[in-house]
């Protein structure tokens, strides 16, 4: 199957080219960003040697589904989605924090709280709470985006006093967090899911707040079914997932978790075949709509003359 695994392309007014982990970036007369969302897949913080046919136009879609649908409350980075696999957008100056919210106690914050914390990221949380338990109300535990490392928790309080964001700012992003949870949350409960955490990131072009990147995805977001929550709560037993920790589950099974000296399992043309259909299966879980497969003999040669027509539109 043909897949994205990595792209060189060079398009007019094309001044900066990044490579992240997943995704190629191409900035564009310093105005435009081109994301082109490849079907590389990393876990814990490896790229792993197959690409994942699919998995990009998977993420990148899911994305652009949850931006549209979330536009009346705050405006995004989008300016148009040329390919299934491709975002281009405005460049904004993104604020140096990512704004983080859960609902309920699972992960990050769960093993903070079962070491004994009762405080994350400044917020407060009551005393006999299990994994997975609902919070009182959703809270946001931001954290300071890391250029080298990982991201690491800070409160309010800190974003303030460290002048990391203005206070009317901060304000501001703290509303557009909820909001978008409780809409997020909204659309979930129509496909059978669990909002559980999220993250959001936002930037700032000629003093207008947007939202950017992406959201809701699976690589972004938890999600529980509902069906079953309250009873695998009441006895203990684990949630059911809807995320891509199959991935990571897989890895370690084959005694591989990205630490020093471990190598990474042979993906072979099965395991790559059950983990893009597996991702397929997320994108029509999580929007309700049948996903559709591109007709096209050479996908880079697709993806690119795309942004060509996009670019000469702009």
């Amino acid at each position: 199957m043909d897949a994205i695994k990595e792209t060189h392309f060079e398009f007019p007014g094309q001044t900066n080219f990044y490579k992240g982990k997943v995704r190629d970036v191409y900035t564009i007369d310093n105005k435009y960003l081109v994301m082109v969302v490849s079907d590389r897949i990393s876990a814990f913080d490896v790229v792993l040697p197959e690409a994942i046919p699919f998995k990009g136009q998977v993420l990148n879609q899911i994305a652009a589904k949850f931006l549209a649908a979330t536009a009346d409350i705050v405006p995004n980075w989008v300016v148009s989605v040329p390919d299934p696999s491709v975002t281009i957008g405005r460049i904004c100056d993104p604020f140096k924090v990512e704004m983080v919210i859960r609902g309920y106690l699972a992960g990050h914050a769960w093993r903070e709280y079962s070491a004994g914390k009762r405080y994350v990221c400044g917020v407060s949380l009551p005393e006999g709470l299990k994994e997975n338990d609902i919070l009182p109300e959703p809270i946001i535990t931001p954290t300071t985006k890391a250029s080298v490392g990982h991201d690491e928790d800070i409160s309010r309080e800190d974003i303030l006093a460290k002048g990391i964001v203005s206070e009317s700012d901060y304000i501001q992003l703290e509303n557009y967090t909820r909001a978008l949870f409780k809409r997020g949350t909204e659309i979930a409960a129509k496909q059978g899911l669990i909002l559980v955490d999220t993250k959001y990131e936002f930037g700032k072009a000629d003093g207008i707040i947007y939202l950017i990147d992406e959201i809701h995805t699976p690589d972004s977001s938890r999600y529980f079914y509902s069906s079953g929550y309250e009873e695998r709560q009441k006895n203990g037993e684990p949630q059911k997932q809807l995320s891509k920790e199959f991935v990571r589950k897989w890895l370690i099974e084959n005694g591989f978790q990205g630490k020093d000296g471990q190598v990474v399992p042979l993906m072979t043309k099965e395991i790559v075949q059950s983990i893009s259909e597996r991702y397929i299966e997320l994108f029509e879980q999580i929007t309700g709509e049948k996903f559709i497969k591109p007709v096209t003999e050479n996908v880079l040669d697709r993806v690119e003359k795309a942004i060509n027509n996009a670019l000469t539109k702009r």
